[in-house]
């Protein structure tokens, strides 16, 4: 069997390579191991970025028609939360970003992924693998295995999408060192109050609840736990579950015990990397394969549908203007790379402000998350950052305001906007300026 390209591994990050090829007809073959729809737990949060990059795929309308908008996060330190005054302290707004992509939305991750696939199945050179498991390289072949058959299967380019455990990124032999955390996360899907619309993170002394709504009617949780605390909490059972829910968050009361299972609830433990090298002659890594983010910052599924955007494209150019070289492969990595390095720095940051020890770091968290949320400068370089559509770093001015050494400032200036900050389609796309060379 043969193929254009080959992407190994059906999820959403893989599938976006895989419509970008398909719909500038090269033909593209993806493989995908899992039978069916697996039960662990994805991404669901989409950044505005990501929102760009499906609009540019025809399929905007369809995601907004079957995800729910997020405007804001709201930050509630549990202790500082007036009794008489249940509005939030800090809040995250996208809307701060400038039309039309100033706000983030929720949707299913498995909704996502049908869309996407549904979309790819449209063109003729697209075609779909499922289950096949990538076994590996024989000389520049892939060996599948297929119904208990190994099938061998050529292309010019190979595209690993395979997430953490990737059997590619083996064979090319690239270093993975992880960096662990000394908290684990429990995340739940559940019914919510219809009053609940925008997402919330709740903390305390010792742990946060993160709340972000999904569609009818649905709230997609994130609870830190310790370490290792994993199996008390089973033996503790439901009710002490739906206890600390409640305690930091009482209007899910008579919402969080229509969760009648502990097998309805994951155990994530968070995993920090980042691939020295992203190819390898004709191989390129994506998403998991290539960077593991903390899940604080919501933006793992985002970096995965970023990467099969911007290496989509290039391979898409590669076959129009017929140049075929791992020199212009590596454009991918030189895109890519230093974006993931900036999001992956901003999470860490985040993870570690809510690591033990917690008690030592709450008053410095809360000051600095009002000074970031209050600070019309600082607010808007965070949210830019962190929607994907751009970098704008921090100066030596504004770490001396988030510290509180120095008051915010008040007025919006003119240049929190400034379009420079954000992203270019020449940046996005650098190798189309060759193209008259």
């Amino acid at each position: 069997m043969k193929a254009n390209v080959l992407v190994i591994g059906g999820g959403v990050g893989g599938l976006t390579v895989a419509l970008k090829l398909a719909k500038c007809g090269v033909g593209v073959t993806v493989v995908e191991q899992v039978k069916g729809s697996p039960h662990m737990y994805k991404g669901e949060l989409v950044q505005p970025k990501t929102l760009q990059i499906f609009e540019k795929n025809g399929i905007l309308p369809k995601v907004l028609q079957c995800g729910h908008k997020i405007n804001r996060i709201e930050l509630i330190e549990k202790k500082k939360l007036n009794k008489s005054n249940k509005k939030p302290i800090q809040s995250m707004s996208y809307n701060i970003l400038p039309d039309p992509y100033n706000y983030a939305l929720m949707i299913p991750h498995e909704t996502l992924k049908t869309i996407l696939l549904e979309e790819a199945k449209k063109y003729p050179s697209f075609k779909y693998i499922q289950p096949g498991r990538f076994i590996g390289f024989d000389g520049n072949k892939a060996k599948v295995r297929m119904d208990k058959e190994e099938v061998l299967l050529e292309a010019d380019y190979y595209v690993s999408a395979e997430g953490r455990k990737s059997k590619v990124r083996e064979t090319m032999d690239v270093p993975k060192k992880e960096k662990k955390y000394d908290h684990h996360f429990l995340t739940v899907t559940f019914p919510r109050p219809e009053s609940m619309k925008e997402g919330k993170i709740i903390s305390t002394d010792d742990t946060f609840l993160g709340l972000f709504p999904l569609p009818d009617n649905l709230v997609r949780s994130v609870y830190l736990i310790p370490k290792g605390s994993y199996k008390k909490m089973i033996e503790e059972g439901l009710e002490a579950f739906y206890q600390k829910y409640l305690e930091l968050c009482p209007e899910l009361d008579g919402f969080v015990q229509r969760i009648d299972s502990w097998k309805k609830i994951q155990l994530m433990i968070p995993v920090h990397y980042h691939v020295s090298n992203y190819v390898k002659g004709n191989i390129a890594l994506l998403g998991d394969a290539a960077h593991s983010v903390h899940p604080m910052a919501g933006e793992g599924m985002n970096l995965a549908i970023q990467d099969g955007d911007v290496l989509g494209e290039l391979l898409c150019w590669m076959y129009d203007q017929e140049r075929h070289s791992p020199e212009y492969l590596s454009f991918y990595e030189e895109v890519r790379k230093p974006r993931v390095r900036h999001v992956l720095k901003l999470s860490h940051l985040s993870a570690l402000a809510y690591s033990r020890p917690l008690k030592s770091f709450v008053t410095w968290r809360s000051k600095v998350m009002d000074q970031l949320t209050n600070d019309p400068v600082l607010h808007t370089k965070h949210m830019l950052n962190i929607s994907g559509l751009g970098i704008w770093k921090e100066s030596l001015v504004d770490r001396v305001i988030q510290s509180g050494v120095a008051p915010k400032r008040k007025e919006r200036d003119q240049q929190v906007i400034d379009r420079r900050h954000f992203f270019t389609e020449e940046e996005d796309y650098p190798w189309r300026n060759k193209e008259e060379a």
